[in-house]
This record gives C-alpha cells, structure tokens and sequence, in this order.
C-alpha cells in the first residue's frame, strides 16, 4: 500500500507540473487564450489539492 501510494503521489506531482507548464507556456504565446489559460490553472489547483491529500495519506501511513 505504502509503494502504491508512493507511486501515486509521484504521478500527481508529475500531472501538477506538467499543468503548470502548460500554462505558463500557453500564457507566453501571443494571442492567448484565456480561457484555455483559466482552465489550466483550475486544473492545477485540483491537482494540487489531490497531491497533497494522497501526501498526508501516505504520511499517515508511515507513522
């Protein structure tokens, strides 16, 4: 369970980072959109708060 959830975290990071980068190259290019930007940033957030959820699990099973 602990491998499990390790390699989840790691794929969730990975997925935040990858979203991340997506925007912020997106937002350099000229002609914009803002609502393909706006869309990768909820995306991220969610992301973000699923890393961190499956974090604590795992923190929580290593105690």
């Amino acid at each position: 369970m602990k491998t499990f959830l390790t390699i989840l975290v790691a794929l969730a990071m990975l997925a935040t980072l990858g979203t991340l980068f997506a925007g912020i190259l997106g937002m350099g290019r000229d002609g914009a959109d803002p609502m393909r930007s706006n869309r990768l940033m909820r995306w991220r957030v969610l992301l973000q708060a699923v890393t961190l959820v499956l974090f604590m699990l795992l923190l929580s099973l290593l105690r």
